[in-house]
């Protein structure tokens, strides 16, 4: 299963690699629509219930959406006490949060290296005794797979559109 999760996780990352590679520091600024989620002054925009309608988010605010989550998941993975959403900083635009995906990816390899799969998960269901950390792994992909697509889009709409 480990070696499955890894295989999936990878190509995933690649994916993502193939857009922080052509990513410009405007990139993660650029606005597509009147109504966006962007990192503001450092700071994420956030609304605890869901905004009709739903804001784009910007390049800047996947990342740190990502970043956000995916320190969250190794806070709980490490039996670390999680760090609350406003605990999680953005490095900013362009080299600093590339780079800050990447520090997550390498600390993620090594706790899905070492992780016992088959114990109950503490995130991101909290309270359901059947989650396993593998389930917890393939969340992370998913996740990630997710926010992947949606940077490409992004980067894809910014390049034609100019």
């Amino acid at each position: 299963m480990r070696d499955l999760l890894r295989w999936q996780f990878d190509l995933t990352w690649s994916l993502l690699e193939l857009h922080l590679a052509e990513l410009t520091a405007a990139d993660f600024r650029w606005e597509p629509s009147g109504c966006t989620w962007a990192v503001r002054d450092g700071v994420p925009d956030w609304a605890d219930t869901e905004p009709d309608p739903i804001p784009v988010p910007t390049i800047g605010w996947i990342t740190w959406h990502i970043g956000w989550w995916w320190s969250v998941t190794l806070d709980h993975a490490q039996v670390r006490s999680p760090r609350d959403r406003t605990e999680i900083g953005w490095p900013g635009d362009g080299e600093p949060a590339v780079q800050w995906l990447r520090d997550l990816r390498e600390e993620w390899i090594t706790v899905l290296g070492d992780i016992d799969l088959t114990a109950q998960a503490s995130f991101p269901w909290q309270d359901d005794p059947t989650m396993t950390v593998a389930h917890m792994a393939g969340w992370v992909n998913s996740e990630l797979m997710k926010n992947v697509a949606e940077i490409g889009q992004l980067r894809l709409l910014r390049v034609n559109s100019a």
